[in-house]
């Protein structure tokens, strides 16, 4: 008989040692530096930014989590944490343009929805946020994209409104947040917002 192949492998190899199977994926396998690391590598946009840098998805993540709290002061640590890692995944998949995901459809979707729940609930967070949360990180993540697209992606404010609305929020405070910078600056930031949450989760609890 001739010997059996091996399934094809489905699985990436992080810097920590970490293996990550991509179609199990094991909360075990899931560590807060791979992902800050991956993401800090990954662009925004396809990388169609102006800038000297790249707009990272790390970057990106603490901006929609710095707009979730404008939006609603009162959110809990852990809202904040599930805004913050909104596009985890994607240190494993790549930031894959809208227009993409379209054509790609479920399956896309499906990998996606695998991933976020095993990092969430490496993160001691629910593995199916509540719809409340879902939609405020919705809600930032739409004003981020529509605050990128105008600032740094060529989109005019018309082109902008029409894909992603236009938020009614002031953008004097968030302006610095819409400077590129280099990848280990953007892994350091996210890293760094992270454990601030993280650090806090204690405290929640006891309240």
């Amino acid at each position: 008989m001739p010997p059996r192949k091996e399934p094809p492998r489905a699985w990436q190899r992080m810097l920590s040692g970490r293996r990550l199977d991509l179609l199990d994926p094991s909360p075990l396998d899931v560590e807060i530096e791979d992902i800050a690391h991956g993401l800090a590598r990954v662009a925004r946009w396809n990388g169609q930014t102006h800038g000297p840098h790249i707009f990272s998805v790390a970057q990106h993540s603490v901006l929609v989590e710095h707009i979730a709290g404008h939006l609603d002061p009162n959110i809990s640590i852990r809202t904040r944490a599930i805004a913050l890692l909104h596009d985890a995944p994607e240190y494993v998949i790549g930031d894959i343009i809208s227009p993409f995901k379209t054509v790609v459809g479920e399956t896309y979707k499906d990998v996606e929805s695998r991933l976020q729940a095993a990092i969430h609930l490496r993160f001691a967070l629910p593995a199916k946020p509540t719809q409340m949360a879902l939609k405020l990180t919705k809600a930032a993540d739409r004003a981020a994209a529509f605050i990128e697209a105008t600032h740094l992606a060529g989109f005019t404010v018309e082109e902008a409104d029409k894909y992603f609305g236009r938020p009614d929020m002031s953008l004097r405070d968030i302006e610095h947040w819409l400077q590129p910078i280099s990848s280990q600056q953007a892994e350091d930031i996210f890293l760094t917002r992270f454990r601030e949450l993280e650090a806090e989760f204690v405290t929640e609890v006891d309240k």
